[in-house]
C-alpha cells in the first residue's frame, strides 16, 4: 500500500475516533438510571427503560468500535496491515473502516476461492 493511502487511512480512522468519542458523551448521558419522576405512566416509565438499555447497547458498540479502531491505528504502519492474513490479497480501504479487525476475507471464510 502506497504511503498516501496510508496517510489517508489514517486520518479516516482518527476522523472515525473522534466522532466516535463525541457521541459517547451523548450515550453516557442515556445510561444514566431512569428517576422515578418519569413515572407518569406505566407506558412512559417502560419506554424510557427500553431507551435507556437501548443506548446501553450503542454506548457498548460504539466502545467496542474505538477499541478496534484504535488496535488499527496501532498497527498502520506494519507490513502486513492491510493485507488479509490467508490469501495474502489487498485489504480494501472500505472494509479496514467498517471491520478495522478484519484479518480475513469473506471468500477464504465461507471456503470459496477468488
Amino acid at each position: 500500500m502506497k504511503p498516501e493511502e496510508i496517510n489517508n487511512i489514517k486520518k479516516e480512522i482518527e476522523k472515525r475516533i473522534e466522532e466516535a468519542q463525541a457521541s459517547i458523551e451523548n450515550l453516557r448521558e442515556q445510561t444514566k438510571p431512569v428517576p422515578p419522576s418519569v413515572a407518569l405512566g406505566r407506558l412512559t416509565r417502560m419506554d424510557a427503560i427500553q431507551q435507556k438499555h437501548m443506548a446501553e447497547t450503542n454506548l457498548k458498540t460504539t466502545e467496542t468500535l474505538i477499541s478496534n479502531l484504535q488496535k488499527a491505528l496501532s498497527r498502520i504502519n506494519d507490513d502486513d496491515f492491510a493485507v488479509f492474513k490467508m490469501c495474502g490479497k489487498d485489504i480494501p480501504i472500505q472494509r479496514i473502516l467498517a471491520v478495522p479487525d478484519a484479518k480475513v476475507c469473506i471468500p477464504c471464510v465461507s471456503g470459496k476461492k477468488r
